[in-house]
């Protein structure tokens, strides 16, 4: 396979999208910004739809080692009273594929061992492309130039080329703030996966192998707000002091170095992925808020979709459109729930959050089930 395919971006989708095309053959080459490639995040959870994805991959039985099985998870009120339990194992039984947690670290390291070290290239960070009908260029931010025939586009909310490519696609504020951090589970004892809700914000808990414990908390506040930039673990202690146990211990055992933070942002869903010899991928082409756990998911959808694709069209231009015929729909309606979702967990007048809880106490549990059970059925694999 003599096309030079250049992917932009070295987190998950542009890796796993690199691993997919030379099972294929092919030889890509990976430009990252950052200097160091080691997957920053803390934790996130891939659902059954993403190790199915990874089954199609034959990366299956690797990754699971590197997951803490998620069998239920639980939302409740800040005193610690069940809103919503989950079930995922019944839907786990059925499509034959798990929910895991994970620490994201462990996951960009086993990916990175799949390709070789040429084929990762750090401190590049593309600001514009074009292309002809031969090929495309790329200019970096290092004064550097490149040509290649085809290019995917996989460098996240913030790419460059997307803005390009789709001005009016500029990430949008979700209207929350985001704390996150990992602790030592041994002096916490989380055993499974739950999410307190209360008017003040939402926290929260996830097992990870090692004995680790992934929390994040989410604050109502404006955009890049100095005050909440400037937070330490005592202003999030005093903040959350009367959300119930565990959070309150896994508080206290973090310590300031350890916390990440960010703003939580998305995109707008887009109309077109493909563009002639360029196609976005991940969170380049479709970020969403975390509300659902599927922005990483859908980036390893997007490498599996693209494998089946190439496979079986004659060009690269070909395979790009069948490919959004096939995301589209998927990523619009995660994109939206998504984001439903968020705005209603992180309701803070107290009239609201009272009406919504005693609401959903009377939901039954299968209502829940039913939104994985879409994620579970979508076509995504169909032909594959």
């Amino acid at each position: 396979m003599k096309e030079r395919i250049i992917i932009l971006g070295g987190g998950i989708a542009g890796l796993t999208a690199a691993i997919a095309l030379r099972q294929l053959g092919y030889e890509p080459v990976v430009y990252e910004s950052a200097r160091e490639l080691k997957g920053i995040g803390a934790g996130f959870g891939l659902a059954s739809n993403a190790m199915k994805a990874f089954e199609l991959l034959g990366l299956e039985s690797e990754v699971a080692q590197l997951g803490y099985p998620v069998d239920s998870f639980r939302i409740c009120d800040e005193l610690g009273r069940a809103l919503i339990e989950t079930d995922p194992a019944r839907l786990q039984a059925r499509y034959q594929a798990e929910n895991y947690a994970f620490h994201r670290a462990d996951l960009h390291k086993l990916l990175m061992a799949y390709l070789p070290s040429e084929a990762l290239v750090l401190s590049h960070r593309a600001v514009s492309f074009k292309q002809d009908d031969d090929g495309v260029d790329l200019s970096f931010a290092n004064g550097e130039n490149l040509r290649g025939d085809y290019l995917l586009v996989a460098d996240g909310v913030h790419s460059a080329i997307r803005q390009q490519l789709v001005p009016s696609a500029r990430p949008r504020y979700a209207g929350y703030t985001c704390w996150r951090a990992v602790v030592d589970n041994r002096l916490v004892g989380v055993e499974e996966g739950v999410e307190t809700w209360g008017a003040k914000g939402r926290f929260g808990l996830t097992p990870l192998i090692g004995d680790r414990l992934y929390w994040y908390a989410c604050v109502n506040a404006p955009a890049r707000d100095a005050h909440y930039a400037a937070y330490r673990v005592a202003d999030l202690q005093a903040h959350f002091s009367h959300y119930h146990e565990p959070v309150v211990r896994a508080l206290s055992i973090t310590k300031d170095e350890d916390l990440l933070w960010n703003d939580i942002m998305d995109i707008r869903p887009l109309r077109r992925f493909a563009y002639g010899r360029a196609l976005l991928l991940g969170d380049a082409a479709h970020a969403t808020t975390p509300n659902m756990g599927q922005g990483a998911c859908q980036a390893i959808e997007d490498a599996a979709i693209l494998k089946s694709e190439l496979r079986k069209r004659a060009t690269f231009e070909e395979a790009f459109i069948a490919f959004e015929g096939r995301r589209l729909k998927r990523t619009q309606y995660i994109i939206e729930t998504s984001r439903r979702a968020g705005w209603l967990a992180q309701l803070s007048n107290p009239i609201l959050v009272s009406v919504r809880n005693n609401l959903f106490r009377l939901l039954p549990n299968s209502l829940a089930a039913s939104q994985l059970k879409r994620l579970y059925e979508e076509d995504f694999i169909e032909d594959y």
